[in-house]
């Protein structure tokens, strides 16, 4: 069992050493407060996380192909399996009319 910590004793300033704080702050210009309008442009960082979403999106399927195949595809390095989709387009493209 883990050991239960104790309550740490916490000391707010007071309010004079608290206006003091707040004014060294408002007179730094590397640190101003935001304006109205930067807050309100202020995007959650868990939206920008991740992959841009696609405009034209990918099914997830299962498929098998030769140990050949895949050997050539992964031989080619980082970004195979968009390759072989590139190739995959292509036939279908050329085929398809």
């Amino acid at each position: 069992m883990s050991n239960p910590t104790s309550p740490k004793n916490i000391t707010l300033p007071s309010k004079d050493e608290d206006a003091a704080i707040v004014a060294a702050a408002n007179a730094d210009p590397d640190a101003q407060p935001l304006t109205d309008q930067q807050l309100a442009a202020m995007i959650p960082m868990r939206s920008l996380r991740g992959r841009p979403r696609s405009t034209s999106k990918k099914l997830l399927v299962s498929v098998r192909f030769s140990p050949e195949v895949i050997a050539w595809f992964r031989s080619t390095g980082d970004g195979w399996q968009s390759r072989m989709d590139g190739v995959l387009r292509e036939y279908v493209a050329r085929h398809s009319h």
